[in-house]
């Protein structure tokens, strides 16, 4: 089956081609359908490959797939090639079946008169289906050349789509804020990619693999060339110090939030980071730096959900918040663990977002969660789907596969040499902390007073999607149940309990805090420390405030100061010099015929003269 392997990635993208090309001069239906389709059939080849993939897996571990060089230089000739093992298959599945979903969803969600063609339809699905295509690129590459080539695509994507509404500069600006971010990473990764080229002569990843499996343990080059990676990851994935771009992402359309925070652009530096583990292994002290970083991100950032006021960043939060739980995975060495909870937090993280997306359209626009209340009544099956997606994000135990994915990453720390109750800690204060700001928005969206003037049912594509992935963020945990050996049976159990009841205990803390009499929110909010906390939670820890001070102003300040330097001469000599052969040129365009003719004869006799003079 390895032979269809380019079908996958390139049927979204073929898709893509027929959108741009077509997709003003066909209705809004016929655009649904073609890409719909395209990623369908794309879904349906992935799934029949990765079926064969684990029913049969190969002697080595892994399919490939060559279909050409890309180019050659200097004995450097990176291939278009893809490469399938266990981490692609599950990558390619969620990326192209929760990309279908969200698809399926979005042609009720951006549909407007169906009947007549709209460019703004058009362009949206395709610059979806270009996400699709860009992210299995990354997924399915087998060399960094052409995994990066993925990774550029999936931030040139997301900065189309953040900015899809550019009529509002607000919007411009959050996808402008978002591209220049990542770029920060992006350059760094460029750097390390180059450092790997330098010290072993190839991108392959099996091939490097094998060279840098012979090089010590906390060699010079894996630990710069790792710290470079994790750069280019923690961009991507929006991790400490480079996450202040997500939240201001949730300006674009809600399927686009849907499909950036569940199936493509912010996993895409969870999976470099596995997708290289060998690099990383022989840099412990990076290694290490993953974990602290994932440790301090998910708890920073489930403090800044927990008093947002807009429904969609607190979700945008919340990812940066969960994607923190696979670093912290990543950097005790639980790969799988990791890659688990990405799957488990694809499936209950789009329900949340396309549920919010109902939400959001019902109330006319509405994204303040204090604006709301009641839509339990008027919203039942979206109100039953998103308590699902709540729960299983919450980790409620035994019932949600989010429990069991974040049980699995609680138990590798707790397990792991470089784990330890530190860092387990952190993780289980983060449990607490999502299911406060998860029943936080579930309390006060859907219960109390009733909110006026509501009159919608969602189209019946989008409830379809909803069950589906409610579905999903139950029976998804039990893909992979908890391991548990004679020898550490009783631990797993103590600490399965604890994260249970932790679990729970944020739950019924919610409930009091926001579900019934609120004085005690309010006292507490009133009071001058409280109200510190919420101000500098609620600005991302001051985080942009740090980079305007830093970064921007700093630059700008050069930049005027240095707006009229000695090169700025040169560029007005030139225009000067072509100003003044215009308006010697300009003279001799009088109109006078006479002048014409005479400055003709002149030439010719000069002309003439001259030939015979030589």
């Amino acid at each position: 089956m390895s032979e269809f392997l380019w079908l996958i990635p390139v049927l979204p993208l073929a898709g893509f081609v027929m959108l741009v090309l077509f997709g003003k001069r066909i209705s809004n239906t016929a655009v649904g359908w073609i890409s719909v389709g395209t990623v369908a059939l794309s879904a349906i080849i992935a799934g029949i490959v990765g079926f064969n993939f684990i029913t049969v897996p190969p002697a080595n571990g892994f399919w490939s797939q060559t279909l050409w060089t890309w180019f050659e230089v200097g004995g450097f000739a990176p291939t278009i090639a893809f490469h399938l093992d266990s981490l692609s298959v599950v990558m390619m599945l969620v990326v192209t079946f929760v990309g279908l979903l969200i698809l399926i969803y979005s042609t009720a969600f951006m549909a407007g008169d169906s009947s007549r063609p709209d460019e703004g339809y058009s362009r949206f699905f395709a610059y979806m289906n270009l996400f699709i295509g860009s992210m299995l690129i990354l997924v399915l590459a087998d060399n960094l050349v052409f995994l990066y080539l993925g990774w550029e695509g999936v931030g040139l994507c997301s900065y189309l789509l953040i900015g899809f509404w550019y009529k509002n500069s607000d919007n411009g600006k959050a996808a402008i804020k978002a591209f220049l971010v990542t770029r920060i990473g992006d350059t760094a990764m460029a750097v390390g990619l180059f450092l790997l080229l330098m010290s072993f002569g190839t991108l392959d990843i099996q091939s490097l693999a094998g060279q840098i499996s012979q090089q010590p343990t906390g060699s010079t080059i894996c630990t710069i060339a790792a710290a470079l990676l994790l750069a280019g990851a923690l961009g991507k994935s929006a991790q400490l110090p480079l996450q202040a771009w997500l939240p201001d992402a949730m300006a674009g359309p809600t399927p686009v939030s849907a499909l950036i925070h569940a199936a493509t652009m912010v996993t895409a530096g969870v999976y470099l980071v596995a997708r290289t583990n060998f690099l990383f292994l022989h840099a412990p002290a990076v290694l290490s730096v993953v974990a602290i970083i994932g440790a301090v991100t998910l708890l920073t950032a489930g403090l800044s959900a927990l008093v947002q006021h807009d429904i969609k960043r607190v979700l945008a939060y919340s990812t940066i918040s969960q994607i923190g739980y696979m670093f912290l995975a990543l950097g005790v060495g639980a790969w799988s663990a990791a890659i688990f909870h990405f799957m488990v937090h694809a499936f209950f993280k789009s329900l949340l977002f396309l549920g919010a997306g109902v939400v959001i359209t019902a109330m006319g626009g509405v994204h303040n969660i204090f604006k709301m209340g009641g839509l339990r009544r008027r919203l039942p099956l979206t109100f039953w789907t998103f308590l699902i997606g709540c729960a299983s994000l919450s980790a409620l135990p035994l019932v949600t596969a989010g429990f069991y994915s974040k049980d699995r990453i609680l138990w590798d720390v707790w397990s792991s040499p470089s784990g330890g109750p530190v860092l387990w800690a952190a993780g289980l204060t983060g449990a607490l902390i999502t299911s406060l700001y998860a029943f936080r928005v579930v309390f006060i969206v859907f219960f109390g007073e009733p909110a006026t003037g509501i009159s919608y049912k969602p189209a019946y594509r989008m409830s379809i999607v909803l069950v589906i992935l409610a579905v999903l963020s139950i029976a998804g945990g039990f893909i992979e149940l908890p391991y548990i050996t004679e020898a550490t049976v009783e631990t797993r159990y103590v600490i399965e309990a604890i994260a249970g009841v932790t679990s729970v205990t944020g739950i019924i803390l919610a409930y009091l805090l926001f579900a019934g009499q609120r004085r005690f929110v309010g006292f507490l909010l009133d009071s001058r420390f409280c109200a510190a906390l919420r101000d500098l939670w609620f600005a991302d820890w001051g985080f942009d405030w740090l980079y305007r001070a830093f970064l921007v102003r700093p630059y700008q300040w050069f930049a005027y100061s240095n707006s009229d330097d000695f090169l700025d001469r040169i560029y007005d000599g030139t225009a000067a010099f072509c100003s003044a052969c215009n308006r010697f040129l300009s003279w001799s365009v009088s109109g006078n015929v006479r002048w014409y003719v005479g400055g003709l004869v002149i030439g010719s006799v000069i002309i003439i003269g001259f030939v015979i003079l030589v």
